[in-house]
């Protein structure tokens, strides 16, 4: 017996790899070659198509397609309607499956309802993407990103609040961590207090 759950609804392909714990809902489609870590959750109408992975603890809301090339790293959350790509000029009557290019969400990322992350880029850990943005360029590790195109306009704490900088510093009233910015990257200096 499978330590996962898929509703009646949904299809699981042979050759997918699903881990414990993770919950497949309504009408659903994991095809074959694709990895899901454990703990993962998955809304409705989501679809996973091969040589994707997904690891432990992703959360992946309503309407979700996760295209080849696709990888998810922990902790990452998708918001309802989210997009990915993974051909930047397709055309119906082109094949260009060797054109595939790579995507990949950083532990800890949220990506907000109906944002659309073009293919081949990076989301460094714990960005933040808002709901509506297009991602058209590599995003770093905490950025808020908004807007089409998205443009970073501001840091959030690994938690999932907003950071607010002082002479290059923060500290998140949420958790206690401490950020540093340094030429464009924000580097966390002290982790958050146990419990907070």
């Amino acid at each position: 017996m499978a330590d996962y759950f898929v509703h009646e609804s949904s299809y699981v392909d042979a050759g997918a790899v699903i881990g414990a714990g993770t919950k497949i809902w309504h009408f659903s489609h994991v095809m074959p070659g694709a990895v899901i870590g454990e703990g993962c959750n998955l809304g409705q109408n989501v679809v996973v198509m091969p040589g994707t992975r997904l690891g432990n603890n992703v959360k992946v809301q309503n309407n979700v397609s996760i295209y080849q090339g696709v990888t998810l790293e922990d902790d990452v959350f998708c918001g309802p309607s989210c997009v990915f790509t993974n051909v930047t000029n397709p055309r119906s009557h082109v094949s260009r499956k060797h054109e595939y290019r790579l995507t990949l969400v950083g532990k800890g990322s949220s990506i907000g309802a109906n944002a659309t992350i073009v293919c081949g880029v990076t989301l460094g850990p714990y960005a933040f993407v808002g709901a509506g943005a297009v991602v058209t360029s590599d995003v770093p590790a905490f950025a808020l990103m908004v807007g089409v195109p998205a443009r970073r306009v501001g840091w959030m704490c690994q938690c999932g609040e907003r950071l607010h900088l002082r002479d290059k510093s923060a500290a998140c009233g949420a958790c206690g961590a401490t950020y540093r910015e340094d030429q464009g990257a924000l580097s966390m200096i002290d982790p958050p207090r146990v419990g907070g």
